[in-house]
């Protein structure tokens, strides 16, 4: 309408939620939905975090916190890349922020201006534009392929800069594919991006799920990238609100001026659970979840590409497989639509991603268990059945 901001014309909703709208409708039908569309994992946050949250809300620590975190939690998190990287990082560096998404929109807010871009690969998670347009920036998209295993290259990234770019942002592990950048690519990836003027941002929000190899940081080869990273993934934390952000020293007061503006600081009692999601008891319950992920992805890849989704490259981590639909006709839109209507079966198209063959591609979210895999499984060959007769 005229009276909104020209801006909210380009914020797209999530296309997913539509499918979980039609999902939650269904349901209270009487239907048995299968859930593979919402990256939330099914299991309920570690009981220690419960019972640190219960502790911090009947101590009475309810009220504002520092905007750039506990100072404990901050020490906690840098503890963690001492631990799982062998890297010493400042605590001073650390933000905690209400949720990874307000870490992209601190850094979105101090490094863009109206006007400028960030590149990223296309495919990629939808808010990540999305913040850029709310700051007046915009997202260049790069179309990515299975040959790079859908990541940016240096080569990709040097094709595309321009006189507008301020920035680069990778995933890795991505969403919606689960690829990994190794070492080296980051390594290459923060050079270019240094040598032509950029400040490099890489979402590490599902570090600790990878199933070959642990993924590496970026602050491994390159201590001036922001990193953005989150609780609700691998700790299971999602509602909790609670995530963080490494940032060159020199970025972290104008961040704290931004924290202390747009949110003043992150729930204080989640911030007391995140203490807890970072001990060892902890840790050990994560693993298990880690290795439960893995068991649903080994099941699930071979049986969608029985049925005809061609997954190219095999996802090393996060809870995605992201698929194309060539071989089944038809746009992944309509595809989802009859999966969840004749089989009650919940997938997201692959238009929430971006813009490259998106209508070719459908995003599996493997946080159900193996049993509920298996009937899905069995549902989508049903699908695919009458699909092919459509």
């Amino acid at each position: 309408m005229s009276q909104w901001a020209r801006r909210m014309t380009d914020i797209q909703p999530f296309h997913v939620m539509a499918v979980l709208a039609r999902a939650r409708a269904l349901e209270a039908g009487g239907a048995d939905v299968i859930h593979m569309e919402i990256g939330e994992p099914d299991f309920a946050t570690p009981a220690p975090i419960v019972a640190a949250g219960q502790r911090a809300l009947a101590d009475g620590l309810t009220g504002y916190t520092p905007a750039l975190g506990l100072p404990a939690l901050r020490e906690a998190v840098a503890d963690l890349y001492a631990r799982r990287h062998g890297l010493q990082i400042d605590p001073s560096r650390i933000v905690i922020t209400p949720g990874g998404s307000a870490a992209l929109l601190l850094i979105s807010a101090l490094l863009i201006n109206p006007g400028e871009k960030v590149l990223m690969a296309d495919p990629a998670y939808p808010c990540n534009r999305h913040f850029l347009r709310l700051v007046e920036g915009h997202a260049g998209l790069i179309p990515t392929s299975a040959a790079s295993a859908y990541q940016l290259t240096p080569e990709l990234v040097r094709a595309h800069w321009d006189s507008d770019c301020r920035a680069v942002m990778a995933a890795s592990p991505s969403n919606p594919t689960g690829t990994l950048l190794s070492r080296d690519a980051l390594k290459q990836l923060a050079d270019t991006t240094r040598r032509l003027g950029g400040q490099l941002i890489v979402d590490e929000i599902y570090h600790g799920l990878t199933y070959a190899e642990p993924a590496a940081s970026v602050l491994e080869v390159a201590d001036d990238a922001f990193v953005l990273n989150s609780f609700s993934k691998y700790f299971g934390m999602t509602g909790w609100r609670l995530g963080w952000l490494v940032a060159p020293e020199a970025a972290v007061p104008e961040l704290e001026k931004l924290a202390q503006n747009l949110y003043i600081c992150a729930p204080s009692m989640a911030q007391v659970a995140g203490l807890a999601a970072l001990q060892t008891e902890t840790l050990a319950i994560c693993e298990q979840r880690r290795e439960a992920f893995q068991l649903r992805r080994d099941l699930l890849l071979p049986g969608l590409r029985d049925l005809g989704f061609e997954v190219p490259v095999t996802p090393q981590g996060a809870f995605y497989i992201y698929a194309s639909i060539n071989r089944l006709g038809g746009d992944s839109q309509a595809l989802c639509q009859h999966l969840i209507e004749t089989q009650h079966v919940a997938l997201t198209p692959g238009l929430d991603f971006g813009q490259h063959q998106a209508d070719q591609h459908v995003r599996f979210a493997y946080t159900t268990n193996r049993q509920r895999l298996e009937q899905a499984l069995e549902r989508l060959r049903q699908g695919l059945r009458s699909w092919s007769a459509c």
